[in-house]
């Protein structure tokens, strides 16, 4: 097995750093992602390696709390790794790295349901790579997000103190570990407003870090739903993603899900995804409400973003709107799910237990706008009970 040492850190680590392996077969994508991660006070990268094989080699004694694990790599790739690193180190986060082909994000869903919590898309080639700086904060974020549960647990049982986030809103991304038995300290500290008294007749729904399977749970449960209403979903994902969201959303349903399409008419009975690279607004007119494709700048540093979405559905729905945030990080969802509760709709968001980031559905929470903070078991049917006129 072949593990090359972490760089030296530049500047001072944080007492608890997260501890973050990268596996990727290309010395210079492995040095690249290692040297920002490792750049970063509140990360310490322990180890990388070339390939799935030499990984699952080196996980007990490397002891990360969250691996950047790449999808195509010779000996063994990321797929067939994934659930020998899981076997062999329980509870390990990983994060799939691939680069923006059909293909690749096939295999990012496949590996989500096999236990891979999120995924961070790779720009083609190595001077695409080195340039790209969304990629480079998008990568440090989701590390900072998702791996602060595995070295909370850690600190834990080592019986010392998580250190704090560098800022407040690496802070507000961070999932504190909490137990169905604790109830989250916030869970005390935000309001919950009444639900809309209107029959809703959309149900929109924004989510991004753990969002996929999110979307199933909830989306599989709510049948009877879809006879009444359409169903938009603006998911955080990149072009090559979202029709591969669409297609799993609608075997998981056996609804019609798509791509929204640009001045199409919304119908009851289907699933409606923006498509990532464009914010998915609606516009009513004559004969009722159309989707609309904008080329907009990115909001909250995302496009497709849920707030366009949940602010353009209050002229066309007023108090018959009900919204979901569901598990992501940032706020993207917040300000927008403030204008449906001004419009008289109604919104519920993610608790923060059953999050794999309580990010935006924590903001969302606390800006007051919420008629209900649940569970992810729980979302759909309270979503059937106020469809059927029970608040």
């Amino acid at each position: 097995m072949s593990s090359s040492p972490a760089q030296a850190p530049i500047q001072k680590k944080t007492a608890n750093p997260v501890r973050v392996c990268v596996v990727d077969d290309s010395v210079v994508v492995r040095g690249l992602v290692a040297r920002w991660l490792d750049e970063d006070m509140d990360i310490s990268v322990v180890a990388t390696f070339r390939n799935g094989r030499e990984a699952v080699e080196g996980v007990v004694k490397a002891d990360p709390d969250l691996m950047v694990l790449d999808i195509e790599m010779p000996e063994m790739d990321g797929l067939t790794a994934l659930p020998l690193l899981l076997k062999a180190k329980p509870g390990l986060t990983v994060v799939m790295a691939s680069t923006l082909t059909r293909r690749n994000a096939e295999f990012s869903m496949k590996a989500m349901q096999l236990g891979a919590r999120d995924y961070v898309p790779k720009p083609e080639g190595h001077s695409g790579i080195s340039t790209s700086a969304d990629f480079r904060r998008e990568i440090v974020e989701k590390v900072k997000a998702l791996g602060s549960r595995m070295r909370d647990r850690r600190a834990a049982r080592a019986g010392t103190a998580a250190a704090p986030a560098a800022t407040a809103s690496a802070q507000t991304n961070l999932q504190r570990l909490s137990t169905p038995e604790r109830k989250a300290p916030s869970e005390a500290k935000f309001q919950l407003r009444q639900a809309s008294s209107v029959t809703p007749r959309i149900l929109a729904i924004g989510s991004s870090t753990g969002g996929p399977q999110a979307l199933m749970t909830v989306l599989a449960k709510v049948g009877p739903l879809f006879q009444r209403m359409p169903v938009v979903v603006t998911q955080h994902m990149p072009a090559a993603f979202t029709p591969i969201l669409a297609e799993h959303l609608a075997r998981a349903t056996n609804i019609k899900a798509a791509e929204a399409v640009h001045g199409e008419p919304l119908m009851a009975g289907r699933i409606y995804v923006a498509p990532g690279g464009k914010h998915l607004v609606f516009q009513k007119d004559a004969d009722g409400v159309i989707a609309l494709l904008s080329d907009a700048p990115p909001v909250n540093f995302c496009k497709p973003a849920v707030d366009p979405m949940f602010e353009s559905l209050v002229a066309a729905y007023g108090a018959a709107i009900l919204a979901l945030v569901l598990t992501g990080m940032g706020s993207d969802g917040a300000n927008g799910g403030r204008a449906i509760a001004a419009g008289g709709g109604t919104v519920i968001a993610q608790d923060e237990a059953t999050s794999v980031v309580w990010g935006m559905p924590g903001a969302t929470a606390m800006n007051g706008c919420c008629s209900a903070v649940l569970p992810l078991d729980q979302i759909a049917p309270k979503i059937l009970s106020i469809a059927s006129g029970v608040r």
